[in-house]
């Protein structure tokens, strides 16, 4: 899988580098907010550029982000990324799960896993590896668009 961090903390972007190649996986570094965007539409280019059958089609496999940066936080990055091609699985990391968790689950509108920071190398492999997880989110996504509609239905009718 190509894989593409987002953090600003040296020691962790490098843990994660290294669990993640020994696993077999191709990981790219960014270590802030804007520089993340960049080379995630840097990418996202190439691909286009080089399959124009597909233009959805993600640079990456999955982009870990680190919730909280210097330059912009995790949300933001995520928004700019999910702009350029809304079909990018995100996951997120942070210290501070129950906030992470309120806050993206208010402002995306797409599924994304949200990982505490002091989770275990499994943990990390078994979220980046297991794909039928996101699948899963992604049909909750779909329900969860059509509860809000529902809602939008009711509040106009009352």
């Amino acid at each position: 899988m190509k894989i593409l961090v987002g953090t600003d903390e040296r020691d962790t972007a490098l843990s994660y580098q290294i669990i993640l190649v020994n696993r077999g996986h191709h990981v790219k570094i960014t270590e802030t907010g804007d520089n993340c965007v960049r080379t995630y539409c840097k990418n996202l280019q190439v691909v286009r550029t080089n399959n124009s059958s597909n233009s959805f089609m993600p640079p990456f496999d999955v982009v870990i982000l680190d919730y909280e940066m210097p330059d912009m936080n995790g949300l933001e990055v995520a928004k700019g990324i999910l702009a350029a091609n809304p079909h990018q699985r995100i996951i997120f990391t942070s210290v501070c799960f129950k906030e992470a968790v309120s806050s993206t689950m208010k402002e995306l509108e797409m599924p994304v896993q949200i990982l505490s920071k002091a989770m275990s190398n499994q943990v990390l492999v078994g979220a980046v590896e297991d794909t039928e997880i996101y699948d899963e989110l992604k049909k909750f996504k779909i329900d969860v668009s059509r509860s809000r509609k529902s809602d939008e239905i009711r509040e106009n009718i009352s």
